[in-house]
């Protein structure tokens, strides 16, 4: 199958292939030309994806489409040459720094490769420069000590808004024993922190700058407080600037996108690929985030929120580091026209990640439609069912692009999960959010620029905005799927297929006390699920087919101006959205197969419950009859017993006594009556208070005129 690989290893993701005249010096050629001659060539989608799997196979005789692993002696042969590679590498990356980060670029006289065949050579691998791994773990450990200083007071904080002492019984505890009080609050200092760590001032929020030129590319990490600086202007080498923010819909998402565009002129339009009258792409991105971060996030924003004496701190640190000419005015007068508060709070309520329950599929653009959480509670998805998937929750996000003739794009979105489907995803989703784009195995973004990082646009089949913003767009809407590391997990459609048939399983086991609940609240939270899937990628077949029309005209205009492609072996944009629509096409499909599924599996689960109730109602008319029979038998015998005990009593023979039986009715009468009305004010006490509100006099209201 085309885009097979050979899975990656535990300690180095190695994709093995021959090696090829183009890939390699001219001295590895000799030793490595039987392998290649007896193996084939096999195409990769592109520089950074792989083609649809019904499109462009390559298949060699006699090996099903999968090359041979190529020989020890011919991989021998070759490290020598690739020794070399990499010290001209090293050389020229002598003054690396992280930010920005500075990669070699190509000598003008090696062959450039195809966008298909980028990422598919074991040489690009083994000459990897090591130490940008190194940055990449050191910034790793740096951002997990910071978190777990930071879960600590989270931990303390949940353990506070827990302990319920609304009611005096719970304060009279706590005073008397101290195991019984409430945990204090974390300190005002420790709070804020939480909060910028969880929600980053709107100044501070990192933003990438991705630089792609002629055999070249280089990646710088700003803030948000100077990313008008950045798009003003790009060096002259560089052919496209992609600038990517990690912001959700909202007031500082309007307001950055439309100074973006206003400084500058609108590209060429994606008239079928985008909405009517705004000639920009956008969809709605699904990735997986770890669970136990979800609920963080969630926890934070309603806890904090709730705490007015830290909103004058966080409101002042919201734009103190703020570089920019015009943003912060333009979110202020953008929250007055609309009628809100540009306080921290609303600003940063976009950087809340999305459950598939919450909003509508593509149905919400404009800043005051987004996310409103409800509850802090977060419940565990059908998904979870899957053992693979047990701590992750899939989440959906706003993916918004914008570009201009200036060769700059512009990208929103608070995506900051896992795109890429793998066996480590357990280890991807443990790593801080704010450390994924440098994850090329887990983040579609960071895989985009990590594919053209030694190459930059020599792989284009033309270096243009458009071509880019194809690219970019098929490759984060195509997700989530295994395609990057060789199928070695399980696709979301195989995953909701094995929790149907586990769901199917437990509704033929036999009847336990409140399992049927449990049973059909996980049948409906599948339904739920599939059907936001299905209608997400209902909206991308959509999109795809509309950036199809917009892709051919555009080649067409290339055509009749006489542009040449600058890389005729390069993946053309026509190619390149046939993949992708493709994939979600066939993902689509299967997801609506699945959901009629799972739909006629809950009906016959409605029905099967009702055949058991109607045998338990032919069980239960045999047992009330029985009760019945002994019903009347207790009415009959129930008074003779009575009359037989009172009339039997003597208290004037009973030693020591002088008690009458006056006093016995008195005492034991009294006692008998209190007990009475205590059970029945205890047993309608709900009834009681309903109906004495009710009861109430209501007061009246005063409204000025």
């Amino acid at each position: 199958m085309e885009s097979l690989s050979k899975p990656p290893g535990d300690k180095e993701d190695v994709v093995w292939h021959s090696p090829t005249p183009a890939d390699v010096p001219a001295q590895a050629n000799k030793a490595a030309s039987d392998t290649s001659r007896s193996s084939g060539e096999r195409r990769h989608s592109s520089s950074a994806s792989s083609s649809s799997i019904s499109a462009n196979r390559d298949h060699s005789p006699g090996s099903n489409g999968r090359r041979t692993r190529p020989s020890v002696t011919s991989v021998a042969a070759s490290l020598p040459a690739v020794r070399e590679m990499h010290d001209r590498r090293n050389t020229s990356q002598s003054s690396l720094t992280v930010p920005p980060i500075h990669h070699s670029s190509v000598s003008s006289d090696e062959t450039v490769v195809s966008t298909k065949k980028a990422l598919t050579n074991f040489q690009k691998v083994a000459a990897r420069d090591p130490r940008v791994e190194e940055n990449r773990v050191r910034k790793l450990s740096q951002c997990k000590e910071e978190y777990n200083q930071q879960k600590s007071v989270y931990d303390r904080l949940v353990d506070w808004a827990d302990s319920s002492y609304n009611n005096v019984g719970n304060q009279i505890l706590g005073l008397l024993a101290t195991s019984r009080r409430r945990p204090p609050l974390p300190s005002k200092c420790e709070l804020l922190g939480l909060a910028n760590h969880y929600y980053p001032a709107r100044a501070d929020l990192k933003v990438q700058v991705c630089d792609f030129g002629l055999g070249r590319a280089e990646r710088t990490e700003i803030t948000l407080g100077r990313i008008e600086e950045y798009w003003q202007s790009k060096p002259d080498w560089v052919d496209v600037r992609w600038i990517y923010a990690p912001l959700g819909l909202g007031l500082t998402h309007s307001s950055v996108e439309d100074i973006f565009l206003h400084d500058g002129l609108p590209g060429r339009e994606f008239e079928n690929g985008g909405a009517p009258g705004w000639p920009y792409l956008e969809t709605e991105i699904l990735n997986m985030r770890s669970h136990q971060n979800f609920q963080e996030m969630r926890d934070v924003y309603m806890i904090l929120s709730n705490l007015k004496e830290l909103d004058e701190e966080l409101d002042q640190c919201t734009f103190k580091n703020d570089e920019n000419s015009s943003l912060q005015s333009d979110i202020d007068w953008r929250a007055g026209h609309l009628g809100v508060t540009a306080n921290y709070w609303n600003l940063v309520a976009s950087d809340m990640p999305w459950s598939l329950d919450e909003g509508l599929a593509m149905g919400i653009m404009r800043p005051m439609e987004g996310l409103k959480p409800i509850g802090r509670l977060v419940d565990r998805q059908a998904l979870s069912i899957h053992p693979f998937f047990k701590d992750s929750h899939l989440v959906k996000n706003v993916f918004r692009c914008f570009h201009r003739s200036d060769g700059i794009v512009l990208t929103l979105s608070p995506m900051a999960g896992v795109n890429f489907l793998d066996k480590r995803m357990g280890q991807h989703l443990c790593e801080p959010v704010n450390a994924i784009f440098d994850n090329e195995n887990a983040s579609a973004p960071g895989y985009i620029f990590s594919a053209f990082a030694d190459q930059g646009t020599s792989t284009w089949h033309r270096r243009t905005v458009e071509w880019f913003l194809i690219y970019l767009v098929t490759e984060v809407g195509a997700t989530p799927h295994a395609q990057r590391q060789g199928y070695n997990a399980p696709e979301l459609d195989s995953a909701y297929q094995s929790i149907i048939q586990d769901l199917k399983r437990r509704r033929h086991a036999p009847w336990k006390k409140n399992e049927t609940v449990k049973l059909v609240r996980d049948y409906l939270a599948c339904v739920d699920e599939l059907t936001t899937i299905k209608m997400i990628c209902q909206k991308q077949v959509e999109l795809f087919k509309g950036m199809q029309q917009d892709a051919r005209k555009f080649e067409t205009e290339d055509n009749r101006a006489r542009r040449t492609p600058d890389n005729s072996n390069g993946e053309s944009m026509t190619e390149r959205v046939k993949w992708a629509l493709n994939l979600v096409r066939h993902r689509h499909d299967r997801i609506e197969k699945l959901l009629v599924d799972a739909r006629l599996s809950l009906e016959a689960l409605f029905q099967l419950r009702s055949i058991e109730q109607n045998e338990l109602a032919i069980v239960s008319d045999s047992q009330n009859k029985a009760i019945f029979l002994f019903t009347g038998v207790t009415i009959v015998f129930l008074p003779l017993s009575f009359f037989t005990s009172y009339y039997g009593m003597n208290l004037s023979t009973i030693v020591d006594t002088q008690k009458t039986e006056g006093y016995f009715w008195r005492l034991c009468g009294s006692i008998a009556f209190v007990i009475v009305i205590v059970v029945t004010l205890g047993a309608f006490r709900h009834y009681l208070k309903t109906l004495w509100k009710t009861r109430r006099p209501v007061k009246p209201t005063y409204s000025m005129v």
